[in-house]
């Protein structure tokens, strides 16, 4: 099945790709413009955490009307009120329901005599995402005493730990085959003009009445998404208990080509990420799930170790949760030092940040790692002060002062470069406990 690209997901422009040959690794009103009037378009507020609302709509006067101003987001769109004609007429705002990160526009003024001033709007429904305001509306013809459009309310917030963002996918049977998911099958998809791969687990009781967390595992160097789906998605699908969770495993690239392998991994497999076409296959993979299955909108997370922990970060800037075209809520990122690219990174908005990063690491420097969660700290109104680093068992360290909902956690180890950290003590990984404990605050 090859699904295109949509237009709201087209790629970024060409990003600068940073070499990673050192690597050797292994495992989201108006006024009524009335004849002799002129009007002030109404703004809407902002929505408090990415909601917008609508502006309310002036009267209108005899022979004329008036529109509001309408919310337009990326994948809805405000209400808007239209006002009665007749001389001294007066008409409220409309209700704004916030669309998808988007941004608010002013109404144009109608044109008439006598209308009166407009009402103030409703409050706008929470939405996904950082909304933008209204503009004001443009004048009426004439001049004369102003009608003034009603101001809207400010709007709900949009990113609630409690409420579930529905997919398009919820209430409808998958287009994808069963027999194409939970068994390893690559599912072919198109991204950036090229034909990529990636594998697809969906708990067995799925139900499409019911959003689910949607996790990505980006596979480190010379691995795959084989690996991925052998290892279960760096072994959080083992703690997925509830089956609350849909895990994928997007394939990576080498040469400027797609991995082909069909292995355990494949020698030279990453994500340099030229052009952004890697940023590009997660956008495509999100979307194409988030259509043909019930996803949580609000509750997409990615994790990689290593070269795939540097594409969660790379990832994280690119497609915060809160903007448009972004999806990340949190990332958990393993081992990871330095960005894939110039693009995005540092970060500019926030996205909850986890990472583990050993001492003694050989391959990729254990600064390298503190400056990347340092990045993140001050994009989530983090106050900074470098974690303790161990010297005998692990040691986490969440931050202080994170704006509320997007916490920075830090675990440093005395280890080398591994995704599956251990204590001295012996006994199994730590790490993945850690991590679906992070994920599941949200």
């Amino acid at each position: 099945m090859n699904i295109l690209l949509p237009s709201r997901l087209q790629p970024r422009p060409s990003l600068v790709v940073a070499s990673f040959a050192s690597l050797f690794l292994c495992v989201a009103g108006c006024a009524a413009g009335n004849s002799d009037q002129t009007g002030t378009g109404g703004s809407g507020g902002a929505g408090t955490g990415g909601a917008t609302s609508s502006g309310g709509t002036g009267g209108s006067g005899s022979g004329g009307s008036a529109t509001g101003g309408s919310g337009t987001g990326d994948t809805g769109s405000g209400g808007s009120a239209t006002g009665g004609s007749g001389t001294g007429g007066a008409a409220s705002g409309g209700s704004g329901s916030a669309g998808r990160n988007g941004a608010g526009s002013g109404g144009t003024n109608g044109s008439g005599s006598g209308g009166s001033s407009g009402s103030a709007g409703n409050s706008g429904a929470a939405g996904r995402g950082m909304g933008g305001r209204g503009s004001a509306g443009r004048m009426g013809n004439g001049g004369g005493a102003p009608g003034t459009g009603g101001a809207g309310t400010t709007g709900t917030g949009g990113m609630s730990s409690t409420t579930p963002g529905m997919s398009a996918g919820c209430g409808k049977a998958p287009t994808i085959a069963s027999s194409m998911y939970n068994n390893g099958t690559r599912i072919p998809i198109m991204a950036a003009n090229m034909q990529r791969r990636y594998i697809l687990n969906v708990p067995t009781d799925y139900n499409n009445a019911k959003p689910y967390r949607l996790v990505i595992a980006f596979h480190q160097l010379n691995g795959n998404d084989v690996q991925m789906y052998n290892n279960k998605y760096y072994h959080l699908m083992n703690l997925d208990t509830d089956h609350t969770t849909i895990f994928v495993a997007p394939n990576g690239q080498s040469n400027g080509a797609p991995c082909s392998g069909t292995g355990n991994g494949e020698s030279g497999c990453g994500w340099p990420n030229g052009s952004n076409a890697d940023v590009a296959l997660a956008d495509a993979v999100v979307q194409q799930v988030e259509d043909n299955f019930c996803i949580d909108t609000n509750r997409i997370f990615a994790n990689g170790w290593s070269y795939g922990g540097a594409m969660s970060y790379e990832t994280a800037c690119a497609r915060p949760a809160g903007v448009a075209m972004g999806y990340l809520r949190a990332v958990a990122v393993y081992s990871g030092s330095s960005q894939i690219s110039q693009g995005p990174c540092p970060p500019t908005h926030p996205v909850a940040y986890y990472a583990s990063h050993g001492t003694q690491d050989s391959v990729l420097q254990y600064s390298g790692g503190v400056s990347m969660a340092q990045n993140f700290a001050k994009a989530n109104g983090c106050t900074w002060a470098t974690p303790p680093q161990a010297t005998g068992n692990h040691v986490c360290t969440n931050l202080m002062g994170c704006m509320a909902g997007y916490p920075v956690e830090f675990c440093s180890f005395v280890g080398p470069h591994t995704p599956d950290p251990t204590d001295s003590g012996g006994g199994g990984s730590w790490e993945y406990q850690n991590v679906w404990t992070f994920f599941s605050q949200f």
